[in-house]
């Protein structure tokens, strides 16, 4: 054979050795990558999927996890099923699902789960640590009423009264770590004031009695808040929310009236236990994404009083209820509020 010849000869082998060498990596990195990629949907849920609720049936929390089950079960290749455990402010359904290790077991608690470490001495989980966010489904505001013939026409009418008098100004609360009592503390630190709480099972009754003038303040549910302010039982003075409602766009936000630092909502995040794969977690963020994506579903969150779809990614999740569980426990920290 010629030089010529042995030289060609020489560089196939070299060239096809180094092909065989990339080939060879190609192969071994291949089912990492596809273990990460996020274009590789895991093979999840391979069995029926528990959402568990923190509210009892027929509240606005319930049926938004009902509508979203509901809508989930058609996209998914398992159904997804609705089990309401009440109690402890919502610690007896976070505690089941931390503790959960099917890997088909989800969480649909509200705000109250940004107070629960500052509020329960002994909890067998951490809310931060051994819960994952999956996404914030969405925000719903509050509305600030006074009494309809009462004399505070606007924010600044009825803080004016509460620092004349501290002490005087009476508002209604469902207890300790509900949203009543959360916004009514964050409006009275932005605007410097002390009032009194007066504790009602739910807004209902505590309507009635703002409706008499026998309480001076309720914040209540949108969805519920407005009809009552339109209905005459109520005068509305602000909401809570960082825009104003659609609903009633005459009534001002809170930072309008003078007290951005009691901007607010409620919001509602789905949760796994902080184990669950990633991969999984992505695939339950985006299936209910793409469900709150529907345009009937979103009218039907609308007029569960939500403002703001969110259905944010879960780092984004992460860092909203994150900041959320900073901000509620100083609030209960300046409040004075202890531990039980």
């Amino acid at each position: 054979m010629s030089l010529v010849a042995k030289g060609r000869v020489w560089t196939v082998w070299r060239h096809a050795r180094h092909i065989g060498i990339i080939v060879a990596l190609a192969a071994a990195l291949a089912p990492a990558a596809r273990a990460q990629g996020p274009e590789q949907a895991p093979d999840w849920p391979t069995r029926p999927v528990r959402m568990i609720v923190i509210a009892s049936a027929g509240g606005p929390t319930d049926l938004v996890a009902r509508l979203i089950a509901d809508g989930l079960s058609k996209r998914l290749p398992q159904r997804v099923v609705v089990e309401n455990r009440t109690g402890a402010g919502g610690n007896i359904a976070a505690s089941a699902v931390a503790h959960a290790t099917d890997g088909h077991t989800v969480l649909l608690t509200n705000t109250s789960h940004a107070v629960n470490r500052a509020l329960y001495t002994r909890l067998d989980y951490d809310p931060v640590r051994d819960l994952a966010p999956v996404t914030v489904v969405a925000e719903s505001p509050m509305v600030l009423l006074v009494p309809p013939n009462g004399q505070d026409r606007t924010v600044a009418d009825l803080v004016a009264r509460a620092r004349a008098r501290p002490g005087s100004v009476r508002y209604a609360s469902s207890g300790s770590g509900g949203a009543l009592q959360l916004v009514s503390l964050l409006f009275g630190s932005a605007a410097g004031i002390r009032m009194e709480e007066v504790a009602y099972r739910g807004s209902a009754p505590a309507v009635l009695d703002l409706a008499q003038g026998r309480i001076d303040m309720l914040h209540d549910a949108g969805i519920t808040g407005f009809a009552t302010a339109q209905g005459g039982q109520a005068r509305a003075l602000a909401v809570s929310s960082a825009a104003r409602s659609a609903v009633m766009p005459e009534v001002p936000t809170i930072a309008e009236a003078g007290f951005p630092a009691a901007t607010f909502s409620v919001w509602q995040v789905m949760m796994m236990p902080s184990a669950t794969p990633s991969a999984v977690i992505g695939r339950l963020r985006d299936e209910t994404a793409a469900l709150l994506r529907e345009e009937a579903v979103r009218r039907q969150l609308t007029t569960l009083g939500a403002d703001r779809i969110v259905a944010n990614r879960p780092e984004e999740a992460r860092a909203y209820v994150a900041a959320e569980v900073e901000r509620w426990e100083r609030v209960l920290r300046e409040a004075g509020i202890q531990p039980q």
